[in-house]
């Protein structure tokens, strides 16, 4: 059961459905490998989640009064990888901007140039969203 109520798999309850943005970055990430762990970094799980990301998660909910609060060996958890995905895009892109999802979560959410950051990285996520469009 997941820790957050945040729909992964389709639109409720207004909530945006991220599951295929999330896909095609697992693909690039991981290829879907939930033990994968970067050894020249802290990046860890299907999308590769540093321990700064997980502190921001923390932040986030511990701003909202919430009890949730996540560990570091939850970046291992698919699920929770996700939930955790689905919380930064809902703080820090209310707009629901593909473009600025994909790019902010390879240059970071404080990155004031996102949009100059991760070109290439924001081509290879989008080849993989895109099939999963079609």
């Amino acid at each position: 059961m997941p820790i957050l109520s945040i729909s992964i798999n389709a639109q409720e309850n207004g909530k945006y459905d991220w599951s295929n943005l999330i896909n095609a970055i697992v693909q690039v990430e991981s290829k879907g490998n939930p033990k994968a762990h970067n050894p020249n970094g802290d990046c860890a799980g299907i999308l590769q989640i540093t321990k700064i990301t997980v502190r921001e998660c923390n932040n986030i909910l511990g701003a909202a009064k919430s009890s949730i609060k996540y560990t570091y060996e939850d970046r291992y958890d698919a699920e929770k990888s996700k939930e955790m995905f689905i919380l930064l895009q809902e703080h820090f892109n209310k707009e629901h901007n593909i473009e600025k999802a994909i790019k902010c979560w390879n240059c970071g959410f404080y990155n004031k140039n996102w949009r100059k950051c991760s070109i290439e990285y924001y081509k290879r996520v989008l080849k993989h969203y895109n099939k999963g469009a079609s």
